[in-house]
């Protein structure tokens, strides 16, 4: 008698879970939810197409260093890349003098203390130096930006989905906020001190256009500089930034793929001569 009251109860609980799902399938379909201005509005990036993508892919060096000219010279004003030292610059073409030059005359030098007075200080960098950040402190950070935190680059290209071009969309999606938008959606409008950009999560970003016209950085090799190539530029040294190892790592992949199909062909021959004379 138990066991039965307890299949029916069991039963009852499941009919009500039945019921329940049902009603909550159906009223999904009846009425679906109202699509939001970041959903109908918000865009995706495309494939930019870097060498770096695929199982096969590598670094191109030259474009890597363009890159890092764009991060040093309109970047570095507000972001940091706290994971990566300058000595790192060498696995991009930088010889040891240059990156010896670029750490001593980077612009905003090393805290420290002295060691006479025991107060703040700063001092030259060194190769072994990881970048340091442009603001002392997340407090310093928020004032000079509109109360927002600039974020640290080093893995930014891993933080977010798709990443590599997720960053070129971002620096040359910034455009007027459409009028279809404020029709449709009201209380969307941009906030004052935000930038509408399709790209970003909730399409108003607080970071201002940082690459505003052609020709900002006059890069070393002559390459013309426009915004899209500075995009695609500073996207493929983000991509270094976040895995430096790529290279050697799809390297070692290659290798490993190779000793295991040589492997697999002794180990197939040891079988065949084993076996050769059993007679099955």
């Amino acid at each position: 008698m138990v066991r039965l009251i307890s299949y029916l109860v069991g039963l009852a609980f499941v009919g009500v879970l039945a019921i329940a799902l049902f009603g909550t399938v159906s009223s999904a379909i009846s009425n679906p939810a109202a699509e939001t201005a970041e959903e109908e509005f918000h865009l995706h990036p495309h494939d930019i197409g870097l060498s770096s993508n695929g199982f096969f892919g590598r670094f191109d060096n030259r474009q890597v260093q363009r890159g890092f000219q764009v991060y040093k010279e309109v970047c570095a004003a507000c972001h940091s890349l706290k994971y990566v030292a300058f000595r790192d610059l060498a696995e991009i073409g930088y010889s040891e003098a240059e990156v010896k030059a670029i750490a001593n005359q980077w612009v905003i030098e090393q805290p420290t203390i002295n060691p006479e007075t025991g107060e703040a200080a700063t001092r030259k960098n060194v190769p072994s130096d990881r970048f340091p950040s442009p603001f002392p402190n997340e407090i310093a950070a928020r004032a000079a930006n509109n109360n927002a935190l600039p974020p640290d680059l080093s893995l930014m290209t891993k933080a977010r989905h798709d990443g590599v071009n997720y960053v070129h969309a971002l620096l040359t999606g910034y455009r007027p906020q459409p009028a279809a938008l404020v029709r449709e959606f009201p209380g969307a409008k941009t906030p004052a001190g935000l930038h509408y950009n399709p790209y970003f999560a909730n399409l108003n970003i607080a970071m201002p256009p940082p690459l505003t016209s052609n020709g900002q950085v006059a890069y070393a090799d002559g390459t013309n500089a426009t915004i899209d190539q500075m995009a695609r530029d500073v996207s493929a040294f983000l991509t270094w930034t976040a895995e430096p190892k790529l290279g050697a790592r799809h390297a070692a992949g290659i290798a490993t793929l190779v000793f295991l199909l040589i492997f697999t062909f002794l180990c197939w021959g040891a079988y065949q001569n084993v076996w050769r004379d059993v007679k099955h």
